[in-house]
Parts: C-alpha cells; structure tokens; sequence
C-alpha cells in the first residue's frame, strides 16, 4: 500500500499561544485531515537533547510503523547529533576515504544578559568571497593543531579530527536561541575542541570581513559550531523536500511502497519566535500541499498519507488513508493537533 509520510518540523504550536494562533488559522483542509487521523501516541524527547526530534527522524533514526499503521518509534539518539557528515559531505561532492568528520559551521553568537546565545544561521546573510577568506583564516589555525578543514559552501565546512570520535555534540538548531553552555560540545576532548574554537574567534575578531561587517550593521561572524560528527556515510531514508512539486511527490508514492517528505516551512520562524511568520508559512502549506493532499486523497491516488508533527521534544502522527473520508458528519477540526499542543503529560518513548 503507497504511503506518503510527511514530516512537518514545529508543527506541533506552543501551549503559552496556542488558542491565540488557533484562531488565527485559516486551514480547513489540514484542519479535516487532522479531524479524520488516527493520532498515535505522542513521544517525548528529553528538555535537552542534542538534536530536535525531527533531526533524529530524518537521520532515520526511527522504526517503520506497525501493523496498524499509526505508531512510529523514535529510538534513543537523543545524546549526541546525528553521524550525517559523511552524507553532507557526499551532497558536495566530497569522498573522504578515511577519517573521523565533523560539520564546522560559521555562526554569530550574542550576548545575553548572563549567557551567550545562539543565532539562528539561516539569518546570517554570507557572501562566497566573505566566507573562503574566513575559512582561510580558520584553516591555518586548524592546521596548526594538526586538522583539516575542508569547504562545502558558505555556511558549511568540514573539519578532520579523528581522535575527537567520542564527543558528543548539538545540532545548532537544538542550540538555537539557548544559553550555548547546555549544548557546547563535551566529552574527554571537549578542552581541545573549545581551545580551538577559541583560537578561531579571536583570529576573526580582527579580521577585516567582520571589521567590514559591523560597519555596515551586519551581524558578524564571531564562531563556529561543530556537530554531526561520523565515519562513514549511514543509511538514511531518501526524502524528498518542497523543491518537488505534489505532482511529482503524488508520482513518487505511485512508484514506491513508502514516500518521505519534508516540509521545513514552519521550522525558522518557530525557532526565532516569529509567529506571524509561521502563520504565513502554514497558509501557504494549506495552499500548496494540504489542499492537494486532501484531494489526492479522495481521488486514491494516495492509499495512506500520515503527517509527523514534531515540537522541540514531542513527536505526534496523524495517518488518514481514503476510507477515512467516508465519516462525512466529521468537521474539520484541529483538536487533536491542539490537544498535543497544551498536553502537559504526554506520553513517553
């Protein structure tokens, strides 16, 4: 049977405004979808778990569902970030043959009133021409102490450092917005790592780009953050993201038994609080693919669609397939989207 499964970062709104986004919502039909779900059972990750749970889903760390096709397991991965270097690393072209890797991104960190914080990196605006002579500068230093850096693009790069295997690092989006203490790189090599770290903001703070920079008010570039770290490249479902059209994602599920897709539109503006912006963004998801879906859904060209709700530590999914649109007396609603949402007791993996 075709499944389509979707996974929908920061779906999941926050119970402090829920009832105040909820009745700004214009959705009806991801509203009826949500209404004619079986939900399975909510899961929980820990307050401070290194990666965001749909980072651990798209990592495949989960378990297909069972027999009743509405159960999903995340497993326990919740202690280190993902071992997807490797797998960055193929996307760019890059084959290393030997070697443990980690992802080095660029970051801006600023200061709060007691602790350092994080800044999103998607708001980070960063030149080709900004970043190489950055990335120069930060790979004489990693060489020095005996490192490779490698390039990937401006805000990914790629750091050598076999004998920093067993330490356990955050995603910077489980990072983001918080006091970067929590989620700081740790483990019996967690001085050398931050020594050169150290080394690398100091050598920027002088750099002409960010002198450049702040002149002109940007934000500058004053960190790295290392995470990610494998090697090998590991199994991980291939997901299909919103470059593709529904037409094509309807097509794939025509061809495949299972389907994943990731629709990432809500998870910026929930990471930097910007709720009107995530209002905008589930719109245009309603516009685009909820409306289409539902749809597809009637017409059976999908047999099962389910969609992963994900917070910052929950995981709820909702699986409708086409004989679920025969309860016709069931109104389009988003209560069981919103009673996850203002849960205080879910359930636990």
């Amino acid at each position: 049977m075709s499944h389509l499964q979707i996974i929908l970062p920061f779906s999941i709104p926050p119970a402090p405004i829920a009832t105040d986004l909820r009745r700004e919502l214009h959705t009806p039909a991801f509203a009826k979808i949500i209404a004619l779900s079986n939900r399975g059972e909510i899961q929980q990750f820990e307050d401070f778990s290194r990666l965001l749970p749909h980072e651990s889903l798209l990592a495949g760390h989960f378990a297909v569902e069972s027999s009743t096709g509405v159960a999903l397991s995340v497993l326990d991965f919740q202690n280190n970030s993902p071992a997807t270097t490797h797998n960055k690393m193929q996307d760019f072209g890059l084959t290393p043959t030997e070697g443990f890797w980690f992802t080095l991104n660029p970051i801006h960190i600023h200061v709060a009133q007691d602790h350092l914080v994080l800044t999103d990196q998607r708001q980070l605006t960063l030149s080709d021409d900004e970043a190489r002579s950055l990335f120069e500068a930060a790979k004489t230093m990693c060489e020095e102490v005996g490192k490779t850096l490698v390039y990937g693009d401006a805000k990914t790069w790629f750091l050598r450092a076999d004998e920093w295997d067993a330490l356990q690092t955050a995603t910077m989006d489980a990072a983001c917005g918080h006091n970067i203490d929590i989620w700081m790189a740790k483990g019996e090599h967690g001085l050398p790592w931050r020594k050169l770290q150290n080394e690398i903001q100091m050598l920027w703070f002088i750099h002409d780009i960010n002198t450049q920079r702040e002149a002109r008010g940007d934000n500058t570039v004053n960190s790295v953050w290392l995470h990610s770290g494998s090697a090998a490249v590991v199994p991980a479902p291939t997901t299909h993201d919103s470059s593709h059209t529904i037409d094509q994602i309807i097509a794939q599920v025509k061809n495949q038994e299972t389907v994943f897709l990731h629709l990432d539109a809500l998870l910026a503006p929930a990471l930097n609080n910007d709720w009107p912006g995530w209002l905008d963004a589930i719109h245009k998801l309603e516009a685009d693919w909820f409306a289409p879906l539902l749809l597809a859904l009637s017409d059976k060209k999908i047999q099962r669609l389910s969609l992963i709700a994900t917070d910052a530590n929950r995981v709820a999914t909702f699986t409708v397939t086409p004989r679920s649109l025969w309860k016709f007396w069931t109104k389009p609603s988003l209560d069981q989207l919103f009673s996850v949402a203002t849960s205080e007791t879910p359930d636990t993996l």
